[in-house]
């Protein structure tokens, strides 16, 4: 009998016998069992076939001429196309010896000659399904790895898999990439001679080192890490370790190079410093402006208690001139003259204080005594606007996180506006200022006008720079306000109340004040 293909289904099951009546019978056996069924008469030509299909089972007799059933199986379990089949063996030797080196060239089982139908059936079926089963799974490994491979080779950080000792066992594409070096030249270098040669000499324990000796996963940023050539490199990696069950076997390291990123960084820091360098001096011009605006108010604030000293220190002289000085009266006299020196040094203070430029960060502010200081500051404007203005605090007012200065400025600006705002419709009521928390723990502050309330176009228009309504303002009073309030944390805005003017408002963060641990 020649060979044959017989059938062509999912699998397949090579015949191997030199006697044509056992090649029949095994083909009767199994020709309707759905298999694809291919016949040799000989160790070369199954060879032939197996190379050519790779079936899944091959039934193979062991005395054969020309080439017995175990070179056949030698060979075949030597090629990578045919390993992976199950060779059942034919034979009627049935002594041990011959068994155990069937098994040991690879066979699978062994299948005593006579053979029984039954048995070569249900033996085929169970070896076919095995085979396939195990081609399907390394189908799928292949897939999974071909997956992982993409995936690697897709990542823009470098990757290290390293074992206990730090020697490199697998570095994918972009570790080859900052390193500028092949990837093969990394495998099977050590991780810490080739990165951080230059820390030998330190006694600390080098970077990944733990996760590598001891299972502890380890991150860092800003490390410097050398390439292959020595040149260095700032890096950003974190490594985890390699486990199978308990049993440690190295760690995984990611890492970037940060260099670029460290120095966006600190062009954003410097950037932020000059904008913020350049808010505080917009702030002070703000406050230079204000001053300037309110400096012939302060100058007659000024000139009231100098004139009231002068005229004490008339009567003064005329009291020490007698002969018998009245000593209560002259007494009385320098309390007065103390009272209003008190009182112009006071003036005086205010000023210099809202002059000065705040000094960097936020303290703890009673922001009660704050608001009572700028009202006091605020009535050369009172009085000059012939108004007034009316503090209500809430009780229990908690203090908050804030520069006292800037938030003094915001409060001192929206107060003068109000007296403006209320003086412009020739109205009495005064300015109500207000303090209460919210349930976001803030405080709102709320300064409220009773004039003829803001455009329809406010929303768009009120906080951009050098917008102002005003025919001497220059419109930076409340972009600065804004943006005083925004480096506090807080929020501003403005309302429309139903009964007409317009009511801003601010927020500021409450101070969280530490507590001591519990003994």
């Amino acid at each position: 009998m020649t060979d044959t293909v017989i059938d062509n289904r999912e699998v397949t099951v090579l015949l191997v016998d030199d006697n044509p009546q056992n090649l029949k019978v095994l083909y009767e056996t199994l020709k309707d069992k759905g298999y694809r069924l291919l016949i040799a008469n000989g160790g070369g030509k199954a060879l032939e076939l197996a190379y050519c299909h790779q079936p899944e089972v091959i039934l193979l007799d062991i005395m054969m001429p020309e080439m017995d059933g175990y070179e056949v199986c030698r060979r075949l379990k030597t090629d990578p196309a045919t390993a992976d089949c199950a060779v059942v063996f034919l034979s009627a030797l049935d002594d041990l010896s011959a068994k155990v080196r069937g098994f040991s060239l690879g066979g699978a089982d062994y299948i005593s000659k006579p053979f029984q139908s039954q048995e070569v059936i249900a033996r085929v079926k169970t070896h076919a399904r095995v085979i396939r089963l195990e081609r399907e799974l390394q189908a799928r490994n292949r897939e999974l790895q071909s997956d992982q491979s993409r995936i690697l080779n897709a990542i823009s950080e470098g990757i290290y898999g390293l074992d206990e000792n730090g020697i490199i066992e697998f570095a994918n594409p972009a570790a080859g990439q900052i390193m500028n070096a092949p990837v093969a030249e990394l495998i099977g270098q050590c991780f810490f001679d080739l990165h951080f040669a230059a820390m030998g000499d330190s006694e600390d324990p080098l970077p990944v080192q733990a996760t590598c000796r001891h299972g502890i996963a380890e991150a860092q940023r800003d490390i410097q890490m050398l390439r292959v050539d020595r040149s260095a490199f700032r890096a950003k990696y974190r490594s985890s370790p390699k486990q199978d069950a308990d049993e440690l076997h190295g760690a995984v390291v990611v890492f970037r190079d940060i260099t670029e990123e460290l120095a966006n960084e600190q062009a954003l820091e410097e950037a932020r410093a000059t904008v913020q360098d350049q808010r505080d001096q917009l702030a002070h011009t703000s406050r230079m402006t204000t001053m300037g605006e309110m400096a012939a108010g302060f100058a007659h604030e000024v000139n009231q208690p100098l004139t009231a000293i002068t005229n004490y220190a008339r009567v003064v002289k005329r009291l020490v001139s007698k002969a018998e000085p009245d000593l209560v009266l002259l007494q009385q006299t320098m309390d007065k003259v103390e009272a209003q020196s008190h009182r112009a040094s006071e003036i005086i203070r205010r000023i210099r204080r809202f002059m000065k430029k705040p000094a960097t960060g936020k303290e703890i502010v009673a922001i009660a005594a704050l608001l009572e200081d700028t009202r006091q500051f605020a009535e050369v404007d009172m009085r000059n606007n012939e108004g007034g203005i009316e503090l209500t605090l809430a009780p229990n007012l908690p203090d908050v996180l804030a520069d006292p200065i800037q938030v003094q400025q915001v409060a001192l600006n929206l107060i003068r506006n109000g007296l403006e705002a209320t003086r412009s419709v020739d109205s009495a009521v005064p300015v109500e200022v207000s303090a209460t928390l919210t349930a976001q723990g803030f405080v709102r502050i709320e300064v409220r006008d009773h004039g003829i309330g803001l455009q329809d176009d406010a929303e768009e228009k009120l906080f951009l720079p050098f917008y102002t309504t005003k025919s001497e303002g220059m419109g930076i009073g409340l972009t600065t306000c804004q943006s005083l309030i925004h480096a506090q944390g807080g929020e501003i805005g403005f309302e429309r109340p139903i009964d007409g003017g317009t009511r801003f408002y601010f927020t500021l963060p409450v101070a969280v004040v530490a507590r001591p641990e519990a003994d």
